[in-house]
């Protein structure tokens, strides 16, 4: 499980041109949006094509994406339990 939380911090930081940040920095429970990494919506819908294109999961209902973005964690075991790819 940590070299999928570790490839997944390099992807979103690759895909949201996070420049100054390296993926040691980022907290694998602190939130993505709002007071943590502080992403947006337009990054959520980045994060939804990225899983998309890098795991085959296509996310049916946005609102989920909610759940599933809550953090690095969240999101690396949902890919686990979910990819296709």
């Amino acid at each position: 499980m940590e070299e999928m939380i570790l490839k997944l911090k390099q992807e979103i930081i690759e895909v949201l041109n996070l420049e100054d940040i390296k993926p040691e920095d980022i907290d694998n429970d602190a939130p993505l949006f709002g007071e943590g990494l502080g992403l947006d919506s337009i990054d959520a819908l980045e994060l939804i094509v990225l899983m998309e294109k890098n795991y085959g999961i296509k996310l049916q209902d946005p609102a989920k994406g909610k759940e599933i973005f809550k953090s690095i964690n969240v999101m690396a075991d949902y890919i686990q339990k979910n990819r296709t790819r």
